[in-house]
């Protein structure tokens, strides 16, 4: 791993922000992946701590959250010692980087961001520059480990959009410097959309926490969620046009056990919402419990999250500063 890439393997590369505890959404749409992605790949995961200072937080909220979603990510099974997992402030060429691709950005191209406009929308209050060159960072983080492929979701493809343009515009400057990432397509997870309005995304920044299961929610707060699931009035168990509670809880269930909607359909013909909730809130428990116990007991043993935080940091800093030195190379800095 110490040279990330080799001939049969590509280099993935996703951070998430340290933004609080993901949802089920997350899981099902991403994480549970995770693992099979970083046995086919050489992967580096990362707690995006940096993008989660445009908004403002409680220092000792922020420190709690990086180290809970770094914990998050170990108890994914993603090991440490086949991947880097780091913390990308512990690498402080991100922001070096960031910085020089700043002036290698237009600011219409930045100004189209979508982005931007939302959180801006959603944080009146607090509409810093950081929020607006949240892209630019975003591509340092790709471009610092010649990334071939970066997972995105469709909230993040305009992100890596500019991350090619950015590299390809430096490229034609100084020559062959960037690899231009592709998006990873692997085995796709499922849309989760809210508990509580099922015609929008789960989303763990939800002001209604009926509405997503979090990853450490335990049983019978579960159970409480599911049973509490917007549906209908037709208290009938299939998928369909108008029933996007319960195609949503079909899709839940199908995620956790495997089985196909013509089969969820059969298992509950002639049964009501009340027999189909409690069946789906089983399968959800017992899918997050094995992950929430590793989780905890990881997140009980700080000497080896700093252990693992430590030789991640090594790591990822050996490959960024190998980057970031050819950069200013090309670009005209003195070095010593």
């Amino acid at each position: 791993m110490e040279n990330v890439s080799n001939d049969s393997k590509k280099v993935v590369l996703s951070l998430v922000q340290a933004s609080g505890t993901p949802t089920l959404g997350n899981y099902l749409g991403a994480f549970k992946n995770w693992h099979e992605m970083a046995e086919d790949n050489d992967c580096i995961f990362g707690v995006a701590d940096l993008h989660a200072i445009t908004v403002r937080s409680k220092p000792a909220d922020l420190r709690r959250r990086s180290i809970e979603m770094y914990a998050m990510l170990l108890a994914l099974g993603l090991n440490p010692d086949k991947n880097i997992v780091f913390l990308q402030s512990h690498v402080q060429e991100h922001a070096l980087l960031g910085w020089i691709l700043n002036c290698y950005t237009q600011f219409g191209e930045a100004s189209r961001m979508t982005q931007f406009k939302d959180k801006s929308t959603r944080h009146a209050d607090n509409v810093n520059v950081g929020l607006f060159t949240y892209p630019i960072l975003m591509a340092a983080d790709i471009l610092l480990y010649n990334a071939d492929m970066v997972p995105v979701g469709d909230d993040q493809k305009q992100h890596l959009e500019i991350a090619r343009n950015i590299a390809a515009r430096f490229n034609g400057i100084y020559g062959d410097v960037f690899k231009l990432p592709e998006p990873y397509i692997g085995r796709h997870g499922a849309k989760i959309l809210s508990l509580q309005e099922p015609e929008k995304k789960m989303s763990k920044s939800d002001p209604n926490v009926k509405a997503f299961i979090s990853l450490t929610d335990p049983t019978d707060v579960i159970v409480k969620k599911i049973k509490g699931a917007v549906t209908d009035s037709e208290a009938r168990v299939y998928y369909g046009e108008g029933k996007a509670g319960i195609n949503n809880l079909m899709t839940i269930y199908s995620c956790c056990t495997g089985k196909g909607m013509d089969d969820i359909e059969r298992e509950f013909e002639g049964k009501g919402y009340g027999d189909f909730k409690a069946a789906v809130a089983e399968a959800v428990a017992e899918e997050l419990r094995p992950l929430r116990e590793e989780y905890e007991r990881i997140l009980g043993d700080k000497a080896y999250i700093e252990k693992c935080a430590a030789e991640g940091a090594d790591k990822a800093r050996a490959i960024a500063r190998r980057t970031v030195r050819k950069v200013m190379k090309k670009v005209g800095f003195y070095q010593i």
